[in-house]
């Protein structure tokens, strides 16, 4: 069966921080860090080995496949800085609209530094994850 690699764990979000080597990037993580921790309320945790993520929930696929993933994240990257907030939110393309610069995947919205975004699109796209996950997933996280 397959195994994921992104699970909680308890190694060190400031020690996983304080090792990004770029300090600009660095220094984001931190602001992030607080941004992600005032706006959910969740305390901060590692996800693998590079995912800092707030909350949890647990999925299951119409395939079977199913799994613990947290509600939303980001991982300073050393190309992008890697925000990961839910998959498939309807209200996500309009807020994206004024967020500012960057670029999309299916689950995250990769940005090179927060002075690049409105921090307040920011929070309002994290409060609506964790309520879109929340609702999807009852009785989690």
């Amino acid at each position: 069966m397959y195994e994921l690699k992104t699970k909680e764990n308890d190694n060190s979000v400031i020690a996983f921080i304080e090792g990004v080597a770029d300090a600009k990037k660095r220094e984001d993580a931190y602001r992030l860090l607080d941004i992600f921790t005032e706006t959910t309320g969740y305390s901060a945790k590692m996800w693998g080995p590079s995912i800092i993520g707030f909350g949890s929930y647990h999925y299951k696929y119409a395939s079977g496949h199913e799994g613990d993933a947290p509600l939303v994240g980001f991982s300073p990257r050393k190309a992008k800085i890697s925000l990961y907030l839910a998959p498939d939110d309807p209200a996500r393309g309009a807020l994206l609209e004024s967020f500012g610069k960057h670029t999309q995947g299916k689950g995250c919205v990769y940005i090179n530094k927060v002075a690049d975004i409105d921090v307040e699109v920011l929070r309002t796209l994290i409060r609506q994850s964790v309520e879109l996950l929340q609702r999807l997933y009852p009785n989690e996280g």
